[in-house]
C-alpha cells in the first residue's frame, strides 16, 4: 500500500482530481482556501491499494500561511512517495514554477496538465515537455474523468531516486556562485542534521542549500540546524528575486517550444471592468445578494417548500391515524403527533430553501465571482485586521458556521485567525431561514424580504464593528499577505450541482433524523411533564420546561419577549437554530409542517407562543441571529481557537444580541406610538450632536499637538 501525494497551486483543480479518483464528493470551488487540511482516501491501480492525500494549495516550497506549511511538511514526511503535481492547462507559466521547486528537491512527479476550461489558452506538446523536464507527463480533464486511466499507469511506474534530481542549468549557475564564495559542505558537517530528510534523501543536499539560502528560508536552516548567517550574507540582497527570475525564464523557454498561445490572457475579462468598478462593485454584489435570498425565500424556495409541506402532510396523515387508532389520543400519539411529525415536518418542509441557497452559493464559488468579492472587500478587512482570505470564511458561514470557522485556520496570523473564527456565527447560517421566515412572514408578508437583508447585513456590520474593537485591543493584527488570482468566469455544470444539492440534502436530513427527532422528544418530555413527572396535559401542575423559561422570563422582557416558551426555544436552540422553530409548532400544537398555520398561530393571543407587536419580533429575529451559535459551532470554536477565546466569545455573542435586541425593539417601539419622522429626526439629532463633539474634542488635540500646523496632528518642531 502506497501513498500518492496531490500537490498543485489553489485553483488548479486539485480537489476534482481527488474525487475523480477516489469517487469522492469532497468540497471543491475555484478559490484559495478551499482545502486547509490534508484529506486521505483509499483508491485502486489493477487491484494494487493506493491512499491518495490531498494537500492544501501552494504557490512554492517556502510556507508563509498555515496550509501551505501543512502541506510542506506533508512532502518532507512523503518524501520518497510519489508525488502528482496538477496544473491548469491555462495557467502553465505560473503552475511550473512550483513543479521546478519540487522537481530541485529530487521528488519523484508525475505532472497532471489539467484541462478546467473549455477556452483554450494554450495548445501544450505534452511529449516535449516530458523531455524538457525528464518525467511522466499526462493531460486529464478531472472533472469529466478523461486520461485518468494514462494517469494511474504512471503512477505504477517505479523509478531509480538518481532519475529524479534534475540540475537545471540555472541551479548550477547559482550554486557555483555561493560555493565559490563559502564551503557549504563545512557548514552541513558542522550542524547539519546528517539523518534528516534532505540530508539522509537528496544526491544533492548542497545545491538545496544554495537554492533555501536565495529563498532567504531562515524556517529551513533553523528545522535542520544549519548555520546560516554567513551564507545569507555571501547571497545578493535581492537574491529572491535573481531565483524567481531564473525560474520564470526557464519556463518561458519551456512554453516558447512546448506551447502554443490560441487567445488572449489567463482570467482576464472585459466583465470586470464592470463588476470591480469602484462605485458599481458592491451595488451589484448587494444585487446578487438580493435576488438570491429573493429566489430562495419567496419565489422558488416559497413553491418548493409549499409542495413539500403538502406531501409531508400527505405522508404523515395515514400514519398519524394509525398510531391514534392503535393507542387512542394519549402521549404516545402525542409524542408522534406534536414531538415527531410536528416539529420535524415543520422544520423539513424548509429543505428546498436551504438546499437553494447551498446551490446559489456554490455558483458564485464556480463562476469566478467569489475570487473578485474577496478583491472588492480587501481594503475594507485590512482595516479592520482581517485580510481577503477571511472572505472566503465569512461567507461560507452563510451556509454552514461550524464548516466555516474550520477554514479560519488558513489565516497567517494567530490574532486574526482568532478575530476571523471569533466572527463566523455573526454570519446569518441555513440554520436560521426557518426562524426568519415563519416569524418574519407572520408580521412583515411579502415585506419579510426586507427584514431578512437586513439581518444579514446586520451581522456582517456587527462582524465587522466587533472585529476592529478587537484589533485596537486585545487581539492586534499584523499586516498579512494575500495572493489572489482571478480565475475566468465559468458556468456550473450541473453534475456538480447534483452533487452539491444531494450533499448538502443529505447532511441535513441526517441533522433532522439525528439531532432535531431526539431534541424534539426531549422538549415534548420537558414541556409535558412536571418535576414531579406528573402529566401536565391532564392539568395536573406546571411542565419543566415552563418553570424554567418562566424563571429566566424577567431577563427578556425588556427585549420585548418575556413569554416563557419564546425563551424556552431559544434555551434549546442552543443545539441547533432549526430546534427553534420545531419547538414553537410543538408549543402552538401544530403538526405535519403547516408553516402557514404555524405563522397564523404566532399572531393568536390564545397561543402558547405569540408575540404582541411588530417591535418584540423585531427584536427576536435579531436576538436570534446574533446570540450563542450551535453546540457543533461552539467545538469547532474550541478547537481552532481554544477554551479561553470560545469562552469570551460566547460572552460577547450573548451581551451583542441582548444589547441590540433591546435597542431595536426600544427604537422600533418608539416608532410604533410616537411616529416614524419625529423617531428619526430625534435620533439624527443625537447622531449630530455626537458628531460635533467629536470635531471639537479633535480639533482641541489636534491644538495641543502642534501649535503651528492644523494638519499633522503630530509633534511638529519645525516651524
Amino acid at each position: 500500500m502506497k501513498d500518492v501525494l496531490l500537490v498543485g497551486n489553489p485553483n488548479a483543480g486539485k480537489t476534482t482530481l481527488f474525487n475523480s479518483l477516489t469517487k469522492s464528493t469532497e468540497h471543491t470551488g475555484n478559490w484559495h482556501g478551499v482545502t486547509v487540511d490534508t484529506k486521505k482516501k483509499k483508491f485502486f491501480i489493477d487491484g494494487a491499494e493506493f491512499y491518495l492525500i490531498d494537500t492544501p494549495g501552494i504557490y512554492s516550497l517556502c510556507p508563509l500561511s498555515f496550509e501551505e506549511k501543512t502541506t510542506v511538511e506533508m512532502l518532507e514526511k512523503n518524501y520518497n512517495q510519489k508525488i502528482i503535481n496538477i496544473c491548469d492547462k491555462n495557467n502553465l507559466q505560473r503552475n511550473l514554477y512550483l513543479t521546478l521547486c519540487l522537481l530541485e528537491q529530487g521528488f519523484d512527479v508525475v505532472l497532471v496538465i489539467n484541462e478546467i476550461d473549455k477556452k483554450n489558452i494554450f495548445n501544450i506538446d505534452c511529449q516535449k515537455l516530458s523531455s524538457m523536464l525528464g518525467i511522466d507527463v499526462v493531460y486529464v480533464n478531472a472533472e469529466k474523468g478523461v486520461g485518468i486511466d494514462n494517469l494511474k499507469n504512471f503512477l505504477k511506474k517505479e523509478n531509480d531516486k538518481k532519475e529524479n534530481f534534475r540540475q537545471f542549468h540555472y541551479v548550477k549557475e547559482l550554486s557555483k556562485k555561493i560555493k565559490n564564495s563559502i564551503k557549504i559542505d563545512e557548514i552541513i558537517k558542522k550542524n547539519g542534521k546528517k539523518n534528516d530528510f534532505f540530508a539522509k534523501n537528496c544526491l544533492f543536499y548542497e545545491n538545496i542549500i544554495v537554492l533555501k539560502a536565495y529563498e532567504k528560508d531562515e524556517e529551513f536552516f533553523k528545522k535542520y540546524e544549519l548555520e546560516s548567517k554567513n551564507i545569507f550574507l555571501q547571497t545578493p540582497e535581492n537574491s529572491m528575486q535573481i531565483l524567481a527570475k531564473a525560474r520564470f525564464d526557464f519556463i518561458d523557454e519551456i512554453l516558447k517550444k512546448c506551447a502554443k498561445r490560441t487567445h488572449d490572457v489567463y482570467g482576464y475579462s472585459k466583465f470586470d471592468k464592470i463588476v470591480l468598478n469602484k462605485w458599481l462593485a458592491f451595488p451589484i454584489f448587494i444585487s446578487v445578494l438580493a435576488l438570491i435570498f429573493y429566489l430562495t425565500f419567496f419565489s422558488v424556495g416559497a413553491f418548493f417548500s409549499e409542495i413539500l409541506s403538502k406531501l409531508l402532510d400527505l405522508i404523515s396523515s395515514p400514519i398519524l391515524s394509525f398510531i391514534k387508532n392503535c393507542f387512542g389520543q394519549n402521549f404516545v400519539y402525542d409524542i408522534f403527533n406534536v414531538a415527531i411529525f410536528g416539529g420535524v415536518s415543520t422544520v423539513l418542509s424548509f429543505l428546498p430553501q436551504i438546499a437553494l441557497l447551498f446551490f446559489f452559493l456554490s455558483i458564485l464559488e464556480d463562476s469566478g465571482y467569489m475570487s473578485r468579492i474577496a478583491f472588492i472587500f480587501e481594503d475594507i478587512l485590512g482595516r479592520i485586521g482581517l485580510s481577503g482570505k477571511s472572505v472566503y470564511t465569512l461567507l461560507m458561514g452563510f451556509g454552514c458556521s461550524t464548516s466555516a470557522i474550520m477554514t479560519s485556520r488558513n489565516m497567517d496570523d494567530k490574532n486574526a485567525k482568532i478575530k476571523t473564527a471569533i466572527l463566523c456565527p455573526y454570519m446569518s447560517c441555513t440554520a436560521k431561514i426557518p426562524i426568519y421566515t415563519v416569524v418574519g412572514g407572520a408580521f412583515f408578508g411579502a415585506k419579510n424580504i426586507f427584514v431578512i437583508l437586513g439581518l444579514y447585513f446586520l451581522g456582517v456590520a456587527v462582524a465587522i464593528l466587533i472585529s476592529k474593537i478587537l484589533d485596537v485591543t486585545l487581539l492586534k493584527s499584523k499586516k498579512q499577505t494575500f495572493i489572489l488570482e482571478f480565475p475566468p468566469y465559468r458556468v456550473t455544470s450541473l453534475k456538480r450541482a447534483g452533487l452539491i444539492l444531494w450533499k448538502n440534502t443529505k447532511e441535513f436530513l441526517l441533522r433532522v433524523g439525528s439531532v432535531m427527532i431526539s431534541m424534539n422528544v426531549i422538549i415534548w418530555f420537558l414541556s409535558s411533564f412536571s418535576f414531579s413527572f406528573k402529566y401536565v396535559a391532564q392539568g395536573e401542575g406546571i411542565s419543566i420546561l415552563e418553570q424554567i423559561g418562566k424563571f429566566l422570563a424577567p431577563i427578556f422582557s425588556p427585549l420585548g419577549f418575556g413569554n416563557w416558551a419564546i425563551i424556552s426555544s431559544l434555551i434549546v436552540g442552543v443545539v441547533a437554530k432549526e430546534v427553534v422553530v420545531s419547538s414553537i409548532a410543538m408549543f402552538n400544537g401544530i403538526d405535519s409542517g403547516a408553516t402557514k398555520l404555524l405563522s397564523a398561530s404566532l399572531l393568536l393571543p390564545t397561543s402558547v407562543v405569540f408575540f404582541s407587536s411588530k417591535a418584540s419580533v423585531l427584536s427576536f429575529l435579531v436576538f436570534c441571529l446574533l446570540y450563542t451559535p450551535c453546540i457543533a459551532s461552539v467545538a469547532m470554536l474550541f478547537h481552532e481557537v481554544g477554551k479561553k477565546w470560545t469562552f469570551i466569545s460566547i460572552l460577547i455573542q450573548f451581551f451583542v444580541a441582548y444589547v441590540l435586541a433591546y435597542v431595536v425593539y426600544q427604537i422600533y417601539f418608539a416608532c410604533e406610538v410616537f411616529g416614524f419622522l419625529q423617531i428619526l429626526a430625534i435620533l439624527t439629532t443625537i447622531f449630530c450632536v455626537f458628531i460635533s463633539i467629536f470635531v471639537i474634542f479633535r480639533k482641541i488635540k489636534r491644538k495641543k499637538l502642534c501649535l503651528h500646523c492644523d494638519d499633522c496632528g503630530k509633534d511638529c518642531f519645525k516651524h
